[in-house]
């Protein structure tokens, strides 16, 4: 037999679209507006994930802007887009662009509508206001919402868990939720990471996808549609055998 050849993953047009504003939006406003003209932390004090800003001053557009937003640090950015790439373009090739797209902010707004409630009640359980004013920025909770539907439409699939350990996608995708949630639970809010919106993000992408299929069959009709449509997105069908400035 002939081994099989892993082609690297195309840049598929969604996918495509998505990185190329990221990394803009990192140049232009994080690293030149930011850094160089304002030498302060306006871009993310505007448009960051800050929960007393929506909250009190009703700025509403957070909760969409943060994702697009990154830190400084330049690994933070080519993390993220990697894995959108990585994760991003073999899920748009199988769903299409616009579902995809839908799929991709429906995460990102999900994550953080539920940091933000979780932050609003650890506020008023603690009365530690620190987390209400620390902005939250980068695509994360979208990337995470991404390795749930990888874990679940390519389930199967072998991939390495720190590069050197194989195991199944789902697997992996279990590992990463728990370890986000350990790490949660263990440091809290006084992490320099938003864990919570990460977990948000494998939340958002569960709850949108399990009601999809439960949902669209019945706009579609018939035993038929339903089989299909739970085909292509829930069901394994691999082919093959101290206090942060801000928090990312």
């Amino acid at each position: 037999m002939r081994p099989q050849v892993q082609l690297p993953m195309p840049f598929t047009p969604m996918v495509k679209k998505l990185v190329i504003i990221n990394l803009v939006v990192w140049v232009v406003g994080v690293l030149i507006l930011q850094k160089m003209v304002f030498s302060s932390p306006i871009i993310f004090d505007l448009f960051g994930l800050t929960p007393h800003r929506i909250i009190n001053d009703f700025w509403i557009w957070q909760p969409f802007s943060y994702m697009f937003l990154h830190s400084l640090d330049i690994f933070h950015v080519t993390f993220n887009m990697l894995l959108l790439w990585w994760l991003g373009a073999e899920l748009e090739l199988r769903w299409g662009a616009r579902f995809f797209l839908t799929y991709y902010m429906v995460c990102g707004v999900g994550a953080s509508v539920i940091y933000l409630v979780g932050v609003t009640i650890y506020y008023l359980v603690s009365g530690n206001p620190m987390p209400m004013g620390v902005p939250v920025v980068g695509a994360s909770g979208a990337v995470f919402g991404l390795m749930l539907a990888y874990g679940m439409v390519f389930g199967e699939r072998v991939v390495y868990f720190m590069f050197i350990f194989p195991m199944k996608a789902k697997v992996f995708v279990l590992i990463l939720g728990t370890i986000e949630l350990v790490t949660l639970l263990s440091s809290g809010f006084g992490a320099q990471v938003a864990n919570l919106c990460h977990i948000g993000g494998l939340i958002s992408g569960f709850f949108f996808l399990y009601f999809w299929t439960k949902i669209r069959p019945k706009m579609g009709g018939g035993t038929k549609g339903r089989k299909k449509n739970k085909l292509r997105l829930v069901v394994d069908n691999e082919d093959a055998d101290k206090s942060p400035k801000y928090w990312n």
